[in-house]
């Protein structure tokens, strides 16, 4: 009895072990069959269902091929807000900046200029085609260089240039917004910036387009200016130079994902007088730019100016959203940190890695935007940035305060009155402290980019400001 014990346990035993080796064998095959598939996956990583080319304008197109990039892309429409951007209603057009009691002195200053009839809150990507279309600074005659950032224009471009698209572009500034705007829907072409703005459509590979950018960067590389953003241009530099600094060609792919976001966050001129210009002769620092444009003449002899304060007569610039220009100039920048890495931050889905297409603030996405590189909570990280932003904020209603004042005592002195010429030097201070003052309040991170460099030039606004308001002062008691 006890030898047929044994043999039962034995043969217990054996049973027991080929289902556990079974069991392996089959969790080790699935295992290696996931594996598989997942590296098949990483490999082939989209299913070409259409063809896209050049002229393939529509996103919806593109994302019959992309459809995960695609579907963040769809979520720009979305309303998202943060302390200082974003948009968070449901209105057809988003809030007035203008009509803010703390920003009072925002409208006063550009009187003169179409911002002081509309000027609004951003909203995402998905609207920046139908929000220029609608804005009220359509009642005055806009160039249709204006277009240039707001929609996918380049088949646009390449027909009025007869295929050369550069050509194309410089001819835009003597049309019409709503006769350009109108060439554009009339092609097929009347979408927001799409896919084929930033991605090549048969590598996929990403690139710049926009030939703004294009001009732009090739002046930048021309210069002597440190660009230590922008490591590329220096090896360029130390080349024999017989052909042009090319991004697409010459960049590297870290580059290039600040690039693509460069060819419209950044300040440029776009009206009547010549063609869309990007300031970038000199280099990329708020002095550099407003150097090329003290150095800028207009068709009839005069200094450049965007426009003649409607009260002062002071010659003004507008600064536009200088975005990559403030973040050339932070430690971002020049840690090597993208602009899409904060604001298109890498996805997992699947096996495959893609770049968020939900193109938004980082603060709504502090988990994958920042904490991949920063060690902190998202609170402690969310209320880092608060206090830099805060403190710009403050900054920038301190200059504001400054520039009204200078402003009302210009006004004075002309009551009492002085003469233009008397009172060029105070004008003089309005035209530095307003670029300065527009240049942060325009750029669309409330000093982050850079926060020391913001917080210089806002200083810098408040200062010229209160010596302008000095020199109009002292008129009062000649």
């Amino acid at each position: 009895m006890s030898k047929l014990k044994n043999k039962q346990g034995s043969a217990g035993i054996f049973i027991g072990l080929i289902i556990v080796v079974a069991i392996a064998a089959a969790l080790v095959t699935a295992l290696l069959t996931n594996i598989f598939e997942r590296k098949s996956e990483a490999k082939n990583r989209y299913v070409r269902v259409v063809e896209v080319t050049e002229d393939t304008t529509d996103p919806a197109e593109w994302g019959k091929n992309w459809p995960k990039q695609y579907d963040g892309y769809k979520r720009t429409a979305l309303a998202t807000k943060t302390t200082f951007g974003g948009h968070g209603g449901s209105e057809a057009l988003p809030e007035q900046k203008i009509n803010r009691p703390e920003l009072h002195w925002l409208k006063r200053m550009f009187l003169g200029y179409a911002f002081s009839i509309d000027y609004r809150d951003r909203r995402g990507h998905a609207y920046m085609l139908s929000d220029q279309e609608e804005t009220k600074r359509h009642n005055v005659k806009q160039s249709g260089s204006c277009i240039h950032c707001h929609a996918s224009i380049m088949p646009v471009y390449r027909k009025l240039g007869d295929g050369d698209a550069m050509a194309g572009m410089k001819k835009t500034n003597k049309m019409s917004y709503q006769e350009l705007n109108k060439m554009a829907h009339d092609m097929g072409h009347g979408h927001p910036v799409s896919c084929v703005d930033c991605h090549d459509p048969d590598s996929m590979a990403i690139r710049v387009t926009r030939p703004g950018f294009i001009e732009g960067i090739q002046k930048l590389a021309n210069s002597d200016a440190p660009v230590p953003a922008i490591p590329s241009i220096e090896i360029w530099r130390q080349g024999s130079r017989s052909e042009p600094y090319d991004p697409n060609e010459d960049s590297t792919r870290n580059e290039m994902r600040s690039f693509v976001c460069g060819q419209c966050h950044v300040e440029y001129y776009c009206s009547s007088d010549f063609p869309l210009t990007f300031p970038w002769s000199n280099g990329l620092k708020m002095e550099d730019l407003e150097k090329e444009w003290d150095e800028t003449k207009l068709s009839n002899g005069e200094r450049f100016y965007d426009y003649k304060h409607k009260e002062t007569g002071a010659p003004i610039l507008k600064t536009q959203h200088p975005e990559f220009e403030l973040w050339s100039q932070g430690v971002h920048a020049r840690s090597g940190v993208s602009c899409s890495d904060c604001h298109m931050p890498y996805m997992r889905d699947g096996a495959s890695k893609v770049s968020d297409h939900w193109v938004r603030s980082p603060l709504l996405n502090v988990n994958r935007a920042c904490q991949t590189c920063h060690r902190k909570s998202e609170q402690e990280i969310l209320d880092l940035v608060d206090n830099i932003q805060q403190t710009n904020y403050k900054l920038l209603l301190r200059g504001g305060e400054a520039l009204n004042d200078l402003m009302d005592a210009i006004m004075e002195a002309k009551k009492a009155g002085a003469t233009a010429e008397q009172l060029n030097g105070a004008l003089e201070m309005q035209r530095k402290a307003q670029w300065r003052l527009d240049y942060i309040a325009a750029e669309n991170s409330m000093g982050f980019h850079a926060p020391q460099e913001a917080a210089r030039i806002l200083a810098e606004a408040a200062d010229y400001a209160r010596q302008g308001q000095v020199e109009a002062l002292k008129l009062l008691n000649k």
